[in-house]
């Protein structure tokens, strides 16, 4: 299919993202098809070399939100980027920024200046905490979410608490407010308006570990940590086999029939143990009561191999998986099946052709995806100011003066 039957062919994103919230954001339109402009500092935004992996320092974070855009340098101290920004804006139709409200004011990228020059802009802003409160102002990452939703606490083990080495929240605002942003423009259709998307990572983490909190409001449990055994179903945990780990999850009256089952055999007299237990009933009973589930779990789990358990998990309808290292997430033949990773050769410096996460999605009708590897720093400047307005002794005077 051709571009122009991309979803948001036409749409114009521009970025003043950095980190992850706000980059992968304008990301996900890209991989719609919208053309996105990531304006970014004359020696690049900080997460152009977070982790790496090129010559040039360019690292893992750039690669996975950079792909499919075009790069603008552009110095905001100078008063000319302001006019820059202006005839940007005039031609934009969504504005991303993950920016704290005061910091978005000061370099005119706030929604009422925004609008002011285009009302039909959808500005999407990402924040720490939010656009009000007592925490407004504060900056923050995605650790920080974590640690401030209690699923750090629970995570962890009492004294210890463990942060996911996967930034989820950092991802997940990305996603909701790229789920806004396209939300914004189906009401823009009916109203002729832009508007401004907020999101949050407090916001987000709250929403991810929502079901612990409205357990504990509701019945102030007080849980503590338990690693990753899960407390309110079981066997829900990570057991060790003859060469690795497995983890499995076992949630429902269905799924725990079928693992006595598969404990048991046909041992009738062993089933009925199980299954006639009065504290083992449902999920609750078994997450409280999971001593011995466990404790049987890792006896059966440790007389086998990983593939040798997961074989008969998966014969038994148990949802299970292998705990990968990261070389063998890369390998796995779903994924590569999938065509999950979208294998990325042609960016300057990188000695190996970089995998990198496509859209995590699949459309019937309408392509979407990786096209092209990410910018180098500043690739675009030149054509997208003459696109703007600005001839050749123009953008001369604007290099030769540091604005871009």
């Amino acid at each position: 299919m051709s571009k122009s039957e991309s979803i948001l062919s036409g749409i114009r994103v521009l970025d003043f993202g950095r980190y992850v919230a706000g980059p992968y954001c304008a990301t996900l339109l890209g991989y719609l098809g919208a053309d996105v402009i990531r304006i970014e500092k004359p020696d690049g935004g900080e997460d152009r070399y977070i982790a790496p992996v090129t010559s040039q320092g360019e690292g893992g974070v750039w690669l996975q939100t950079a792909c499919n855009k075009k790069s603008l340098t552009l110095d905001f101290n100078k008063p000319e980027s302001r006019e820059i920004v202006r005839r940007l804006v005039q031609s934009a139709d969504v504005v991303v920024v993950n920016l704290p409200p005061a910091t978005r004011e000061s370099l005119g990228l706030d929604y009422a200046t925004l609008s002011a020059i285009n009302p039909r802009v959808i500005l999407a802003s990402q924040t720490a905490f939010g656009e009000h409160g007592p925490y407004a102002s504060r900056g923050g990452f995605d650790g920080v979410g974590q640690a401030m939703s209690g699923a750090m606490f629970i995570t962890g083990t009492p004294g210890a608490p463990a942060k996911a080495a996967g930034p989820y929240v950092d991802f997940s605002t990305a996603v909701l407010s790229a789920f806004g942003v396209l939300a914004a423009l189906i009401e823009r259709d009916r109203s002729g308006c832009g508007q401004h998307v907020q999101a949050a990572l407090q916001a987000t983490a709250l929403a991810v570990f929502g079901s612990h909190l409205i357990e504990q409001g509701v019945t102030g449990i007080n849980r503590v940590g338990t690693g990753n055994r899960v407390q309110t179903s079981a066997p829900s945990d990570v057991f060790a086999t003859l060469d690795g780990h497995v983890l499995t999850h076992v949630v429902g009256n269905g799924l725990f029939r079928r693992w006595v089952k598969l404990m048991c055999g046909q041992d009738t007299a062993a089933q009925k143990h199980w299954l006639d237990d009065p504290r083992l009933q449902d999920d609750a009973g078994r997450g409280e009561h999971s001593t011995e589930i466990l404790s049987t779990m890792r006896s059966w789990c440790a007389t086998r191999t990983t593939e040798q358990a997961i074989a008969q998990l998966e014969a038994a309808g148990l949802p299970a998986g292998p705990v990968y290292t990261p070389q063998q997430a890369l390998d796995d033949p779903q994924a590569k099946a999938m065509q999950w990773f979208a294998h990325v050769a042609d960016y300057p410096g990188l000695p190996r052709p970089a995998s990198v996460p496509n859209l995590p999605l699949r459309f019937s009708r309408s392509p979407g995806g990786i096209e092209r590897a990410p910018p180098t720093l500043g690739e675009h400047t030149d054509v997208l100011l003459a696109e703007l307005g600005y001839d050749d002794a123009a953008r001369a005077t604007l290099r030769s003066n540091g604005v871009v």
